[in-house]
């Protein structure tokens, strides 16, 4: 098959834009409970309605996507992004911020569902590693400017003598909420993202028979396996734990250690998305010479010893630390995700469709954390991340997958990754 190299680009170009929509909102969080004077669980049900939108839209994606097609699904999902987008930037209150969230997460569902198929089709199976971790690093890119945006404008939109976009911006946007003007460059990047794909030709996807989302009553079927469960459970809390931390770091900093949002804050949230991607490069090296389940649990006890750091040391170690939690969570999720599909011999498809739909944990573990923290205190709310983060280690330990990652045998006499 002709490999398409513009369709391959077009990937990218829409991971870019899933991560730049979603991963600003950790930073956002503050302005939030300032501009529409939030508790802290009020402000939780702000990323709640965006992760639960993964939860109710994957699995019913996966099984239209056989009917209308990559290009009719991405079209629609950022006509509902737009829409989400719009909606908040042009009536500024809490209800438009759930509903503007929920359909904006819903949008970046439906393109999760597309994309990793459609990129393997397009660039090939046999660069399908090489672009995976190539889109990979795009979307932690995007992860890490998105907060970066965010504090330039909510810093120089009311600035005297701004001209241009700023200048546009700040006579449609309430002065008292800069911020807003980050939901008005979402829709137009949404609309021309509508433009672009509506003028681009897709090739035919034929999906392999692990890919394809099978009927209801095998998601049922596979729920009835406790290791579907297990690392169904296994999402939540990794998803929770990457959401609980990029969404409480900027609030947490401000409370105790007096940091402003807006520009420590919000830096401090980007550089846990930039040292995540680090990561993600120094793990796919690591995954070459050991078992992934030894990766796991060195990587995670590292996390925890740098959230206990963030959570109870000073300022400027706090400022280190919460990064430096990104950096040894980024393995989890591929760890994860891998360790899942190559725990069971049929109905991949369905089986990614839950792991997707774990996603979910981004609206639970925020919210809990966001009630514990109006109860106890948010240093003690986010102490609930220690019980996400046990689960996740826990892995290394009870998986048992049917095919172990390929290593080189550096560190086995058999050539095959033992954990213990």
């Amino acid at each position: 098959m002709k490999r398409n190299y513009y369709v391959v680009a077009l990937i990218m170009l829409t991971f870019f834009v899933i991560s730049f929509l979603t991963n600003v909102i950790g930073a956002l969080n503050p302005d939030f409970i300032k501009g529409f004077d939030l508790s802290l669980t009020l402000a939780a049900f702000l990323p709640f309605a965006f992760f639960i939108a993964y939860g109710l839209v994957s699995i019913p994606t996966g099984m239209l996507l056989e009917k209308y097609k990559e290009k009719k699904i991405m079209i629609s999902g950022f006509i509902v992004a737009f829409l989400g987008s719009l909606l908040l930037a042009a009536v500024h209150n809490y209800l438009s911020a759930i509903i503007s969230l929920f359909l904006i997460g819903s949008g970046m569902a439906m393109l999760q569902v597309v994309i990793n198929p459609l990129l393997r089709s397009s660039g090939g199976e046999e660069h399908y590693a090489f672009n995976s971790v190539l889109a990979q690093l795009i979307f932690g890119a995007a992860s890490f400017l998105s907060p970066m945006v965010y504090s330039y404008f909510a810093l120089h939109l009311n600035d005297s003598g701004n001209t241009g976009l700023l200048a546009f911006f700040h006579s449609i946007v309430p002065s008292n909420l800069p911020w807003i003007s980050l939901y008005w460059i979402f829709a137009v990047i949404s609309l021309l993202m509508i433009i672009i794909i509506r003028l681009s030709k897709f090739p035919k996807v034929d999906l392999k028979a692990d890919e394809v989302v099978g009927a209801l009553e095998t998601h049922l079927t596979l729920f009835k396996k406790p290791v579907v469960i297990l690392f169904f459970i296994a999402m939540i809390c990794y998803v929770g734990t990457e959401q609980g931390i990029a969404n409480w770091t900027s609030k947490f900093l401000q409370t105790y250690h007096g940091f402003d949002p807006q520009t420590t804050g919000a830096d401090t949230v980007a550089y846990f998305w930039g040292w995540m991607t680090a990561g993600g490069i120094v793990g796919l090296f690591l995954l070459k010479i050991m078992d992934s389940r030894r990766v796991l649990i060195i990587f995670t006890i590292m996390a925890l010893i740098g959230l206990t750091a963030a959570l109870f040391g000073d300022g400027r170690i706090a400022l280190i630390a919460f990064p430096l939690v990104g950096f040894f969570a980024s393995v989890m999720y591929p760890i994860i995700f891998s360790l899942a599909l190559n725990s069971i011999d049929e109905h991949h498809g369905s089986f990614a469709g839950i792991m997707v739909t774990g996603i979910i944990g981004g609206a639970i573990v925020p919210l809990i954390i966001g009630g514990l923290g109006d109860l106890l205190g948010l240093r003690t709310g986010m102490l609930f991340l220690y019980l996400t983060m046990g689960y996740i280690l826990s892995i290394g330990f009870w998986a048992k997958p049917l095919i172990v990652n390929k290593t080189l045998g550096l560190f086995d006499s058999k050539g095959e990754a033992a954990l213990l």
